[in-house]
């Protein structure tokens, strides 16, 4: 593979991710949210850190920047349209604009609805996605700042990613987002051995993600949804599910 892609885990329930290019061995790190554990990850790498990727502002993904930042000498990318709100920023890129990680060219993609100016990066040569609080293993993110119409289109071009393509995302919610999934499509056979398969991981520790296009495509009811008014139907029962 031209870049290999490693969960961080960090907080309570986060994921940053470690992405080395395999042909000049430069590493980035994604939302280290931890400056401890993304440290740690990334000395145990070899000791080097040469970019930061943020997808946005909230503090469980910025929270270890600095740190990692001076630990490193890395340089930091992130949204131009979130630069107010985000650490220093190296880079400031815009929707459509293009990142490398060495040899690994990665292009972003605008993402708003759980923030308003929330990004994803996409890798196509490697195949790996990593979209923040946009797209979870069977899930979204939260409407905090945007629209459902803005998560719907965010969604959508995610959903038209190649389906091998590695969903790296912000957070471990997939047993309750299972549970949830099922509520809204209990007769989806892929999405009932996806809940097993989950339950089974979670009782062994281990990390439900990444997923991929292919299985979200299948399997997730709000990159299912049809139009924006079954979204936000989808977005609104999970909000108040228990």
């Amino acid at each position: 593979m031209p870049v290999s892609v490693t969960a961080i885990p960090c907080l309570s329930d986060n994921y940053a991710w470690m992405l080395r290019d395999a042909a000049t061995g430069t590493v980035a790190v994604c939302d280290p949210g931890e400056a401890g554990p993304a440290i740690a990850a990334l000395e145990a790498a070899g000791g080097r850190c040469d970019l930061i990727l943020l997808t946005h502002h909230h503090g469980d993904h910025i929270d270890g920047v600095e740190a990692v930042r001076a630990r490193f000498g890395a340089r930091v990318v992130g949204a131009a349209a979130d630069a107010h709100r985000l650490p220093k920023l190296d880079q400031a890129l815009k929707p459509g604009e293009r990142v490398s990680i060495g040899a690994t060219e990665g292009v972003v993609i605008d993402t708003p609805g759980h923030t308003v100016g929330h990004v994803a990066f996409h890798f196509p040569e490697g195949a790996v996605l990593l979209c923040g609080d946009t797209l979870f293993s069977l899930g979204c993110g939260r409407l905090l700042e945007g629209t459902a119409e803005q998560m719907f289109h965010s969604l959508q071009a995610l959903a038209a990613l190649p389906v091998a393509t590695l969903v790296c995302c912000g957070h471990e919610y997939t047993e309750s987002n299972a549970r949830f999934a099922l509520t809204v499509e209990p007769e989806n056979a892929m999405l009932q051995a996806r809940a097993e398969e989950v339950k089974a991981q979670r009782a062994a520790g281990q990390a439900t993600v990444p997923t991929t296009i292919g299985q979200e495509r299948e399997e997730n009811p709000f990159l299912r949804a049809g139009d924006v008014v079954r979204l936000a139907e989808i977005r609104t029962a999970k909000d108040n599910f228990r």
